[in-house]
């Protein structure tokens, strides 16, 4: 800083208080159109990430499942995108963000496709708010796709292609929408106080909770219970695949928790942007180190799988609030994360809920974790007002989804054939095989 002080000369430092006030106008005009600039940068680049965790899930899944489901798992990610894409734009986007409808429409908001007129600016003096819409629409329908993604994994094995794909459309037209207009659209959860800065309740939360509605009204895989209750490991086809999945997301997650900063045009939100950064990755490091500790010394030896999980409870945990604690804070609130992933997958395993990938413990019960925490690291929130938060979002997503998965269940069909899951689901739904040259897993 100093040398660059250096280098202006004396007269034109002189000279900066006699600007005229056109001059000082147009420096105005010039400093709001570089705000806007990086601001819609940081949404794209951050979208770009968050995208690219597309490309974790179907990683992570098609390394956690046997290798006769992961074309189906591929499908799946694809699919599920894609509906959310055009779904989100459809309907969920306005729905999400309502504006001034909310005091017409009250929880349903604004039933009507998102635009993205007008192209460029109107002038110098555009109204540039207005023309944030297409960088803002790009990065809020990353999020409506990755809480889609997350009830992939825990469904894998056993469901039909096409009454799976059915629910996205809801999801990620109407249900995601809805919650997560409570909060970030303005809505009453908001107005309550409510905190949740990147979506640890409204992304990750919302996702595992149709999650668990989706597992139960499933059932267990074949074979995954024996009849005395005993627990049999059903191990993945690649671990190398659900590595490279879970580095994925990691890197991802600098985009979704770093892009919520949501504005990049001035030297504090560079700070903030830069600390986010660091207690995302901490979070992640803290969650995978306690597992792989905690599971040496309870079972000794390193279960690679919950490490992955770890890893990605410690990134739940943190998005919540990634801004506001120390890094010594985020150590602690993501290796909690990290070990609430040893204790609650075998407890699911106990009353017989059939998570693939463990997104419910993951991303629901570490969701709440980071969500309730907030208020240790933030003197904004409550602890009550986060339960609240969490306990309503979960309550209207988690019933939701059970019905509209009952309904399909017992309509047109949710599971495969006993046959089709056994010989697996890329030939029975399909008709095809990821490792065609490889033996059945």
């Amino acid at each position: 800083m100093n040398l660059m002080k250096s280098l202006i000369p004396a007269a034109a430092i002189a000279a900066l208080p006699q600007m005229s006030l056109a001059q000082e106008a147009a420096t105005g005009e010039t400093a709001q159109h570089t705000q806007f600039i990086l601001t819609s940068l940081l949404f794209l680049v951050g979208g770009f990430l968050v995208f690219w965790m597309a490309a974790g899930f179907a990683m992570l899944e098609a390394g956690l499942v046997r290798s006769k489901n992961v074309a189906m798992q591929l499908v799946k990610n694809m699919g599920l995108f894609s509906f959310a894409a055009i779904l989100y734009w459809l309907v969920g986007y306005g729905l999400m963000y309502p504006g001034e409808n909310w005091m017409i429409s009250g929880v349903l908001g604004s039933i009507s496709p998102a635009s993205l007129e007008p192209v460029g600016l109107d002038g110098v003096n555009a109204d540039l708010s207005y023309a944030t819409v297409g960088s803002d629409f790009f990065f809020q329908l990353m999020f409506c796709a990755t809480t889609a993604s997350i009830v992939s994994g825990t469904m894998a094995e056993r469901v039909k292609l096409w009454p799976f794909l059915f629910f996205v459309i809801v999801l990620t037209g109407i249900i995601y929408p809805i919650e997560a207009s409570w909060q970030w659209g303005g809505g009453w959860l908001s107005q309550m106080g409510f905190s949740d800065f990147a979506g640890s309740t409204l992304v990750h939360a919302a996702g595992g909770f149709a999650a668990l509605a989706g597992a139960i009204v499933l059932g267990p895989r074949i074979g995954k219970y024996n009849k005395d209750g005993k627990v049999v490991p059903i191990p993945g086809s690649n671990l190398a695949l659900a590595t490279l999945g879970t580095f994925i997301l990691w890197l991802g997650w600098f985009g979704f928790n770093g892009g919520s900063q949501l504005a990049m045009g001035t030297i504090g939100d560079i700070a903030d942007i830069s600390r986010i950064f660091a207690n995302t990755n901490m979070a992640a490091a803290a969650g995978a180190v306690a597992v792989l500790i905690l599971t040496q010394v309870m079972y000794g030896k390193v279960d690679l799988t919950m490490v992955l999980n770890g890893a990605l409870a410690g990134l739940v945990s943190i998005t919540a609030e990634p801004l506001a604690p120390s890094l010594f804070q985020a150590l602690i609130i993501g290796g909690i994360g990290g070990v609430i992933v040893v204790f609650t997958v075998p407890m699911l395993d106990r009353i017989r809920i059939d998570d693939v990938v463990g997104a419910i413990p993951v991303h629901l019960i570490a969701g709440f974790w980071g969500t309730f925490i907030v208020a240790w690291t933030n003197g904004d929130a409550s602890f009550v007002t986060q339960i609240i938060g969490f306990a309503s979002v979960g309550l209207f997503v988690f019933v939701v989804s059970f019905v509209l998965f009952s309904i399909l269940k017992a309509t047109v069909g949710l599971r495969v054939g006993e046959e089709e899951e056994i010989n697996g689901l890329d030939m029975g739904e399909l008709g095809m095989e990821a490792y065609p040259e490889f033996s059945k897993g």
